[in-house]
């Protein structure tokens, strides 16, 4: 499990970073400041997420059910809060827009936050 934590955390950081790149550059010529703005939310919430998930991984076990859970549910909402924001956007500067994934952004940070809540759980559950 911490394998596949830092395995997932590398690669959702290494996407963090192109896809800030290609927003900043290539997006920003078809992006307007609204959208612009929304897609670099998607990236910092994904950088952030692929940062706890890296210091997660180096210092839990990963052993507990409630740690599991924990990596699971930033994983969740990092696919579903980030990604969906991308395609929200990107569909919607080609007039496309996929609505169905309006309400799956804010599924997504609810799966972020249960994230934070099992970490600061697991926090008070440790033998300091």
């Amino acid at each position: 499990m911490i394998q596949f934590t830092l395995l997932f955390a590398s690669i959702s950081g290494a996407l963090a970073v192109i896809f800030g790149a290609f927003g900043a550059h290539a997006l920003k010529k078809i992006l307007n400041t609204e959208q612009l703005k929304s897609f670099e939310t998607g990236v910092k919430y994904q950088m952030y997420h692929a940062i706890v998930l890296l210091l997660v991984g180096f210092n839990f076990n990963l052993e507990t059910a409630l740690e599991k859970y924990m990596v699971y549910s930033f994983i969740i909402g990092i696919l579903l809060f980030s990604f969906s924001i991308y395609g929200l956007v990107i569909s919607s500067a080609k007039n496309k827009k996929l609505t169905f994934l309006g309400p799956v952004t804010p599924i997504g940070g609810l799966f972020l936050i249960v994230g934070w809540i099992l970490l600061a759980i697991s926090i008070l559950n440790m033998n300091l």
